[in-house]
């Protein structure tokens, strides 16, 4: 067993959750013409939620029962996520190139994984460190303006910037921070089912966005503008976040963020291609060094001696090393189940099976 598995349910699920996440920055930025930055978050949230409320309907799919504690972690989850994140990258979508943008996103991957050991003792290797500190000397070189700084206070005739021409990078930098506390909230809740999560953050978040927009002024846009970003929504926050939650069950914050970090080249791509923005020598090099970064990230071999203490959870599995009681359900279910106390060495994730200190 590798990390790169073709079997891997968890590296997948992250890899097509940065695709669509990825896709999404661009095309959203294409509607900013036309909606606010705060309205515009709220119809991509709302778009998401209203989408998956669908889709769970008309699969007749049950609501998850959560502890008093476990929907702590979800609200707290939502407010950082759903309400304050989106709203940053929309203001920050505002001021800054679509494939600049779509790299500093990036950032999410380095606090996740900064918040994932500091907070919640997930293990770092060298390799996931050296990664980490690429993804940030790239983020820092788009964040860096093409003209120079003078004073870095006022402009001057050389072309420097000002100290307002940084607020873009910094607000999409915040806005990774929100995520990323986000990332780290939701893995707490990880084992219940994706698709209701992300449906309740969809709905949650959309709707508080949209209030809080019509508070301060906002205006509905035409029909059109209002179907494209809910349908930009529903894949792009939507869908990816269902499969992002995937991830986090399987992988840990740390892991499943540094392989959603992907998400940005996407969108660069897509900026490049189809927006004819341009190539400048701060892409190409950034996106070398965060394209390393990645690298080291995704080609990460943790395999050691461990041992799991007995534990009693419910989550969807199905029947591998790690469970392996008796009853005559196949494929992937859900139930209570008890994991008997068990030593062996394998290469593995900071799942909910191996939060273990090193």
């Amino acid at each position: 067993m590798t990390f790169l598995s073709a079997g891997n349910i968890g590296l997948w699920s992250a890899l097509a959750s940065a695709f669509l996440f990825g896709a999404g920055t661009p095309l959203a930025k294409s509607l900013l013409g036309q909606v606010s930055p705060w309205l515009l978050a709220g119809l991509l949230y709302a778009g998401s939620g209203l989408g998956l409320l669908v889709y769970r309907t008309s699969k007749s799919l049950p609501r998850p029962q959560l502890s008093r504690v476990e929907s702590l972690w979800l609200l707290a989850a939502v407010v950082c996520g759903g309400g304050a994140a989106p709203v940053l990258l929309m203001f920050g979508l505002s001021g800054i190139a679509a494939s600049h943008a779509s790299l500093l996103l990036n950032a999410e991957a380095v606090l996740t994984t900064l918040l994932a050991w500091a907070l919640f003792k997930e293990h770092l290797g060298r390799r996931i460190v050296l990664g980490m500190a690429l993804i940030v000397a790239g983020a820092l070189l788009l964040s860096w303006p093409a003209g120079g700084f003078s004073d870095g206070l006022s402009d001057d005739s050389a072309g420097g910037a000002t100290l307002a021409q940084l607020w873009p990078a910094a607000a999409i930098v915040l806005a990774c921070a929100f995520w990323a506390l986000d990332n780290n909230l939701t893995r707490k809740v990880a084992h219940v089912d994706a698709s209701w999560i992300a449906c309740v953050k969809g709905l949650s978040a959309g709707l508080g966005n949209l209030l809080l927009a019509f508070l301060l002024g906002a205006t509905w846009p035409a029909a059109p503008s209002v179907l494209a970003a809910m349908a930009v929504g529903f894949l792009a926050y939507g869908v990816s976040l269902a499969l992002f939650v995937v991830a986090l069950r399987h992988l840990g914050a740390s892991r499943a963020g540094a392989y959603f970090s992907t998400a940005p080249f996407v969108g660069a791509v897509i900026s490049v291609v189809f927006y004819a923005e341009p190539v400048t020598w701060q892409l190409g090099l950034a996106s070398a060094l965060m394209g390393w970064g990645v690298w080291l990230h995704v080609t990460e071999n943790h395999a050691h001696f461990h041992a799991h203490e007995p534990l009693m959870h419910t989550h969807e599995h199905t029947h591998d090393s790690h469970h392996q009681h008796d009853h005559c359900d196949a494929g992937s279910h859900t139930h209570a189940h008890r994991h008997e106390p068990l030593n062996h060495s394998h290469a593995h994730f900071p799942d909910a099976h191996h939060r273990h200190q090193h």
